[in-house]
């Protein structure tokens, strides 16, 4: 006879399904109570296929294993010792909890402890910058300050110096001017002697002494000439000589007229004053 194997398989299939199901009823935990009486487990199942059905084997029952006894020095627990676990449960999470919480308020202090020695440490080191930037800037403005009274000391010796200098300078101008105008005097005093010697002279040429004339005749002329020498007018002053004296004086100078000029034409005065002597 010869089988279908397109319904072999699917009833293999189902054996190993059936099979590995009372497997896992078998291997069971028993959680109920110990102080329950076992009950037996007694399984029976039977295998329908399409074409024929399969009737599992018989399983042999095996009694259940009896509870353990408690032991006896500890009773089981009561309601009140229940209430007490939970409480001391409770104490202990609120313990666990307040140490928690103690370390996050620990924590949380140190951190703010470590930003205050940060924020403190930062301060002090701005302080100590400004500190030093404060010497610095006083530093430089002492040297500052003392180059500037060095500078201020240096112009004014520069100032004292060109004012000694200068005054050296204006001495000595004043020197030369004074010896220019020395010099300048002595030409024209000398010039204006020759000047006044020829006048005399020519006036001496001139003069006719009278009979009462004496020697030691000194009389002082007063003459007013013109640029060309023309004399315009002349008067005697004090004389030790009588009035024939002078009156020979006087015409002597007219006829003197026009006068002699002089080299250096500075020393020309039109209004002259000399000493007559007739022997000198």
């Amino acid at each position: 006879m010869i089988r279908d194997t397109h319904n072999v398989i699917p009833v293999t299939l189902a054996v190993l399904l059936h099979a590995i199901l009372f497997s896992a009823l078998v291997v069971v935990v028993d959680f109920r109570d110990r102080s329950m009486p076992p009950m037996p487990l007694a399984i029976k199942g039977t295998i329908v296929t399409e074409n024929a059905v399969v009737i599992p084997p018989k399983v042999k029952e095996e009694p259940a294993p009896e509870a353990e006894p408690e032991p006896q020095d500890k009773p089981p627990p009561k309601e009140d010792d229940t209430e007490q676990q939970r409480i001391q449960a409770e104490e202990a999470k609120r313990r666990e909890d307040a140490r928690i919480e103690q370390e996050r308020l620990n924590r949380i202090k140190q951190e703010e402890e470590t930003r205050r020695q940060k924020a403190a440490e930062a301060e002090r080191q701005r302080k100590a910058e400004a500190e030093r930037k404060k010497q610095e800037e006083a530093e430089l403005e002492r040297k500052r300050a003392e180059a500037e009274k060095q500078r201020q000391a240096e112009v004014e010796r520069q100032q004292r110096e060109n004012e000694r200098l200068q005054r050296e300078a204006e001495a000595a101008r004043q020197a030369e001017i004074d010896a220019e105008s020395q010099r300048l005097e002595q030409m024209q005093s000398d010039a204006k002697a020759a000047y006044m010697f020829r006048i005399q002279q020519r006036i001496k040429s001139r003069w006719a002494a009278p009979p009462t004339a004496k020697p030691g005749i000194e009389c002082v002329v007063n003459i007013t000439q013109s640029p060309g020498g023309d004399v315009l007018s002349v008067s005697i002053g004090s004389c030790n000589g009588d009035s024939a004296v002078r009156g020979s004086i006087e015409r002597a100078v007219r006829l003197a007229s026009p006068l002699p000029t002089p080299d250096d034409p500075s020393v020309f005065d039109r209004n002259i004053r000399l000493i007559f002597r007739p022997e000198e």
